[in-house]
């Protein structure tokens, strides 16, 4: 069964559902805004720590869900799998920015 087509209710765990949240993610510029997206979290987390001002963190899913969503409505032109999976996607999407920093998914 192609990803793309698998129901929502299959994945029983992350390692099932993590091919499916690459096939969500296959245009470039969508991946970049997530990476991006990513940055501006633990940019912010770790601004917000060292200046002891967690009103910082607040500003976190703005910058983080911000770029995705326009990566998904703009140049991917899908659903993000966060309406359906949202713990699913956000380790999703740090490890798709791991994999993206050692070369495993394309920038």
């Amino acid at each position: 069964m192609n990803t793309n087509d698998m129901p929502h209710e299959s994945f029983r765990n992350f390692a099932e559902f993590y091919p499916f949240y690459l096939s969500q993610h296959q245009d470039k510029t969508c991946r970049r805004l997530h990476f991006v997206g990513t940055c501006l979290v633990i940019a912010l987390f770790i601004y917000a720590v060292v200046t002891l001002q967690p009103a910082w963190l607040l500003l976190m899913p703005l910058a983080g869900y911000g770029f995705a969503w326009i990566g998904h409505f703009f140049f991917e032109k899908n659903q993000p799998a966060t309406f359906q999976h949202p713990l699913w996607s956000l380790i999703g999407d740090f490890r798709m920015f791991k994999d993206i920093m050692i070369g495993k998914v394309p920038w």
